[in-house]
């Protein structure tokens, strides 16, 4: 009797391909399966619809107008739509392609979650950190269960670790600097202010479109009005984040030609008062001590009051300089308080049910391929039992 070295098993004579008809009956026999994984997940579909929490969302669109000086509002501009025009910008542009880093800051972060918000659960306005952590926002059934599954190795390990300690910064003596001022500290952040900051992550977002030279700000919120309060925030912060690294320098300019200038007319004040005096003095005597006083202090006064006309006119110079440097923005989109949640039960539950049909459809499928996935198996054991015959023969 002949044999083959290669043994043909039913799973290598059936064709290759896939028999979509075969693939019908198998789901239609199994179709018990498939109905009773519907009936569940429609339920836990529905458990989450009812339980969920709304949620609304926000939009603002603003267009940032760069206008500083030198032609560098043509390169700024160029520079958001991604094109190079080699123009060299001025140092106190801030391109928008930088806004989206503010807004993930962490000061930017902490000033919005400290922010007084109206909540229907408040009678007093309160921030979105003494709510969440106050226990004003209650977690859902699915929230236990995520953190009770999902996330209890996360709780395993947080439980032996511990409690993080805070962080305790205490500054002497060398607080101060030589001129008298602050020095500079860095930021300390709490261990429950580094969650919210985490949260935050997903609660406000800045998307800069390059191409049409706009800016989005989306913020999610709880509740309409406490949206809209919060994204109204989160707007103005970042317009004056911006005008702030904007006019620094000529508001540094600004300060100290003001500083100069109180100085010159408080001198200027004097020599005009000393003149005065001794010019009534000296109106009815001829003593040429007197009038070679009088002369000494015009001559400091005509010094004075040209330095003061001086810095007068750079003065007005540094006020008009601060507000060039000062951007605008045209609001395209204002901040308008929600009607509708930007989630829907709806289409929670259409998702549950979809998901619930894709299981009892792996399930059914899954049952119906194991035994050729078990042939399969035998058949490359059996192969490899008659090649090691063949090679002890």
């Amino acid at each position: 009797m002949e044999t083959n070295g290669n043994n043909v098993t039913p799973v290598q004579q059936e064709e290759e391909g896939i028999d979509i008809m075969a693939i019908i009956r198998r789901l239609w026999d199994g179709r018990k399966t498939i109905f009773i994984c519907l009936g569940i997940f429609i339920a836990l579909g529905l458990v989450a619809a009812i339980t969920m929490k709304r949620t609304y969302t926000v939009k603002t669109v603003m267009v940032p107008q760069l206008n500083s000086r030198q032609n560098s509002s043509l390169g700024s501009l160029a520079a958001l739509m991604g094109v190079d025009l080699g123009v060299q910008a001025s140092t106190a542009d801030l391109s928008p392609l930088v806004y989206p880093e503010i807004v993930n800051s962490v000061p930017y972060r902490l000033e919005l979650m400290h922010t007084p918000l109206h909540f229907t659960k408040c009678d007093y306005p309160i921030s979105m950190f003494d709510y969440i952590l106050g226990g004003f926002d209650k977690p859902t059934v699915f929230m236990y269960i995520k953190r009770y599954t999902i996330g209890l190795p996360g709780l395993i390990i947080s439980a032996i670790r511990g409690p993080q300690p805070e962080i305790e910064y205490n500054v002497g003596n060398d607080s101060i600097t030589e001129g008298g001022e602050p020095a500079p500290r860095p930021l300390i952040v709490t261990v429950n202010e580094q969650k919210m900051i985490d949260v935050f992550g997903r609660v406000v977002s800045l998307d800069v479109n390059k191409k049409e030279g706009y800016i989005t700000l989306i913020v999610n919120g709880m509740e309409p009005i406490q949206t809209a309060e919060l994204a109204l925030k989160a707007q103005q912060l970042l317009q004056d984040e911006v005008t702030r690294h904007r006019i620094e320098k000529s508001e540094k300019e600004l300060e100290y030609i003001q500083a100069r200038f109180d100085e010159v007319k408080k001198e200027n004040d004097v020599y005009q008062e000393l003149l005065a005096t001794i010019t009534d003095r000296s109106q009815s005597l001829t003593n040429s001590r007197d009038r070679i006083e009088r002369d000494r202090i015009l001559a400091k006064y005509t010094v004075s009051n040209a330095i003061f006309n001086e810095l007068a006119k750079q003065l007005e110079q540094a006020k008009m300089q601060v507000k060039r440097d000062t951007p605008a923005y045209a609001i395209i989109e204002p901040v308008t308080i929600p009607m509708k949640p930007s989630n829907s039960r709806a289409k929670t539950l259409i998702v549950w049910t979809f998901f619930g049909f894709i299981v009892g459809c792996g399930i059914v499928l899954a049952k119906g391929y194991m035994p050729k996935v078990k042939a399969m198996f035998r058949g490359n054991e059996n192969d490899n039992d008659n090649e090691n015959k063949n090679k002890n023969v």
